[in-house]
């Protein structure tokens, strides 16, 4: 028998992501992973087709690396992704287990710039190793 691992915040946010298949088809859907892990806030928000072709173009990336398909032309348009949002660092006294914040004022791209957040934090903690897709 095996000991249940627990993800932690970012791993569970990049989990759910790189996972969503078919439930990231449209806009609506990206509104919806969006406001169900607090990425966006609820109410109206507009998503371009520029938007979830970035959402998508990011987590098949992601998801490539998690299951060791790293096709060289998906991940350089996640690479794409990852180039054009903006994160920085915060200096919180809380200890907020992800320091990097999204420095960009567009709701989605905030949220795309999360999920990059919490990308990097399993990548430099070492537990994307641990995630399943």
């Amino acid at each position: 028998m095996t000991t249940p691992i627990r993800l932690s915040t970012a791993a569970a946010l990049v989990t759910d992501f790189a996972s969503t298949g078919a439930r990231l088809t449209d806009r609506a859907d990206l509104a919806r992973f969006l406001r169900r892990h607090h990425l966006a806030s609820e109410g109206s928000m507009p998503i371009t087709l520029g938007d979830l072709e970035e959402a998508l173009a990011l987590r098949e990336a992601i998801r490539a690396v998690l299951t060791g398909g790293a096709d060289p032309e998906v991940l350089a348009r996640g690479q794409r992704v990852l180039d054009g949002l903006r994160l920085t660092v915060r200096l919180e006294p809380d200890g907020s287990p992800v320091p990097l914040a999204p420095a960009v004022v567009d709701e989605v791209r905030r949220g795309l710039a999360r999920i990059a957040g919490a990308w990097a934090v399993v990548r430099a903690t070492g537990e994307w190793r641990e995630l399943r897709v």
